[in-house]
């Protein structure tokens, strides 16, 4: 068995952003840039960071960061992160499934919807390296 995870993340824990100390001090790895499968919506928690939670109808493939991370300090990145977000399964845009964070349905409640945007970076304008160039 092995000892780490792939873990599928959506706003301030991807790379350059606020919270992405928490995932590197967890012993986070950077494994690729992907999306969801477009079932997912998306929303801005008071612009602090997203909220994502996967739909039926009316959702597109949200970007997101896939992280291995040491499944010993899973709890310990889930306990860093914000009221309202949790674990779950993501489905990602080639079918496949792994953890990923997702909002409960109250954390969106009265927020700002972003869906659109497509992701969190592309909302707040957040690029890494040569990529701001490319928008």
């Amino acid at each position: 068995m092995t000892s780490t995870t792939l873990v599928a993340v959506n706003g301030t824990l991807m790379r350059g952003l606020e919270l992405n100390v928490n995932m590197t001090i967890a012993g986070g790895v950077f494994v690729r840039e992907d999306k969801t499968d477009p079932h997912y919506r998306l929303w801005s928690i008071h612009d602090r960071h997203p909220g994502m939670i996967r739909v039926a109808d009316g959702g597109v493939a949200v970007a997101l960061e896939i992280w291995q991370l040491p499944k010993a300090s899973l709890a310990d990145l889930l306990l860093s992160e914000p009221a309202g977000l949790s674990i779950g399964k993501i489905r990602l845009i080639d079918g496949t499934e792994m953890l990923g964070v997702l909002a409960e349905p109250w954390l969106v409640e009265g927020q700002k919807e972003i869906t659109g945007h497509g992701g969190w970076r592309e909302y707040t304008g957040h690029f890494r390296g040569s990529e701001a160039h490319d928008r």
